[in-house]
């Protein structure tokens, strides 16, 4: 029988971006242009995700190394105010095993002509997942710079 426990912990990471809340909004909400900076490593296969941005609209992404366990995401959006927040609930697999269940807040707060977004995550991790949260950090981290550059190329506006 596996060990039960869970573990609970949060971060918060921030980016200011040269653009706009609309531009970075619509860059987390469309799915075209989220496909084009939410993406997996380089040394991993690609990867299958599906996007219904609306409040109870479900967000998947399944992929990960080759030859190696298959990550799963789902999220539930909750929470939606156009160009300023976006709330989901998320939880996370490695092949049949569900390690995490999180929930993250993108707030976004225009400065002058750039954009601050505020991501905080708050997680349980769970049955021996306790390193979860630094992981989860450093890999969001990564997409969020990933975004930075989608930003950059695509342009501000």
């Amino acid at each position: 029988m596996t060990q039960r426990s869970v573990t609970h912990a949060s971060f918060t990471l921030e980016r200011r971006y040269k653009a706009t809340p609309a531009r970075v909004f619509r860059a987390l909400s469309d799915e075209a242009s989220k496909q084009k900076w939410f993406t997996p490593p380089e040394t991993w296969g690609k990867d299958e995700h599906a996007m219904d941005f609306r409040v109870g609209g479900i967000e998947t992404s399944v992929g990960g190394p080759i030859g190696g366990p298959v990550h799963k995401f789902k999220a539930i959006y909750q929470d939606i105010v156009p160009d300023q927040r976006i709330i989901y609930t998320y939880d996370m697999h490695l092949d049949e095993v569900r390690i995490s269940v999180s929930v993250s807040t993108f707030e976004l707060v225009p400065d002058g002509d750039h954009t601050v977004l505020k991501l905080t995550e708050m997680g349980a991790y769970l049955d021996g997942f306790e390193d979860g949260n630094a992981i989860r950090k450093e890999g969001t981290a990564v997409l969020l710079d990933n975004l930075g550059r989608y930003l950059e190329r695509e342009g501000a506006n």
